[in-house]
């Protein structure tokens, strides 16, 4: 009997990451390839469709049901990749140049809102109908999911919560507007509140022997873990802009929990208290005690699982689960 498995893609501006995923979130292959998005998105998803096409030569009991990406800019309800940064690409028609290769259904998302899926099928989420994932990376990512459904707004873009401001006058962000969340909370962010404090504070830290451009928020981590004031300041800082803004999040949608994944998730125990702490303190009483911020529960390939959940999801939805 042959094994039901989706294709999960997972589109970076860098590497392509890819690989087929049974019902039961397990990984059955593998692989990443360069994006080289110079290329143009064809070239891409024919070198995929190669690699995954001379496996399963050898593996005659897998069968490809659908197919699930997960990419910047991406929009549910068009198919569409929009002007997505870090590819020369322009707006593409993703979901129907991979069809066209592969002859499956393909569905695509932004790689938040893949995550978010991924947390419901296989991760921190299962058994969760209204939760939050929260990707903090370079920048700041969200999906949002209300009654097991993700929410797409009218347009497939809702869920940009690294894009409300929380300062009018605030830092400038990459989008044209000024004071989105995420240029406070995210790698960059807690770096460009290091560096602030560097000039607000007189205190002792090795952070001023180092120039700014070399200060990572892996250097913070490491230095907040040694109680470097600045750090810790940096991180504290961090936090209670992040839990203010799950408080205000949580008024409108009530979720039973915030699920933070991606690279500044790592400083789980310096960061998950606090941040608690912060939401806790500016939530309305009736919603205090009742809302957990979690660690994502994907701890393997997590964006191939995000964007293979997405294909399961779909498929089920449309009864096509059992092809």
């Amino acid at each position: 009997m042959d094994t039901l498995a989706v294709l999960g893609i997972d589109i970076g501006g860098t590497n392509t990451a890819f690989g087929l995923v049974d019902r039961d979130g397990r990984l059955l292959f593998e692989a990443t390839v360069a994006t080289e998005s110079n290329n143009g998105p064809g070239t891409l998803m024919q070198e995929v469709h190669t690699v995954v096409e001379n496996f399963l030569r050898g593996e005659n009991g897998i069968k490809i049901a659908g197919i699930g990406i997960g990419a910047p800019n991406a929009n549910f309800y068009t198919g569409q990749i929009e002007n997505p940064p870090n590819l020369s690409w322009g707006t593409v028609d993703m979901a129907g140049l991979v069809n066209d290769i592969f002859h499956l259904p393909v569905y695509i998302t932004n790689d938040a809102n893949a995550s978010a899926i991924g947390e419901m099928l296989f991760g921190s989420a299962r058994g969760m109908e209204h939760f939050i994932v929260i990707t903090l990376g370079t920048g700041l990512g969200s999906g949002v999911v209300v009654d097991g459904k993700l929410v797409y707004g009218s347009n497939g873009l809702a869920g940009e919560l690294g894009h409300n401001c929380i300062d009018f006058h605030g830092r400038y962000c990459a989008c044209g507007n000024r004071g989105c969340l995420e240029t406070y909370v995210s790698a960059s962010g807690i770096v460009r509140s290091a560096v602030e404090l560097l000039g607000k504070r007189i205190t002792p830290s090795p952070l001023r022997e180092m120039a700014a451009k070399d200060i990572t928020a892996e250097i913070l981590f490491n230095l907040a873990l040694e109680k470097d004031p600045i750090a810790l300041e940096a991180f504290d800082y961090t936090a209670h802009l992040l839990g203010v803004s799950c408080a205000n999040v949580a008024l409108l949608t009530a979720p039973q929990a915030y699920i933070i994944t991606g690279g500044l998730a790592r400083a789980e125990k310096l960061f998950f208290r606090k941040t608690k702490e912060y939401m806790e303190r500016h939530l309305l009483a009736n919603f205090r005690g009742k809302i957990k911020i979690l660690p994502s529960g994907l701890k393997e390939n997590p964006a191939i699982l995000g964007s293979a959940a997405l294909a399961w999801n779909e498929l089920k939805e449309n009864g096509k689960g059992n092809a």
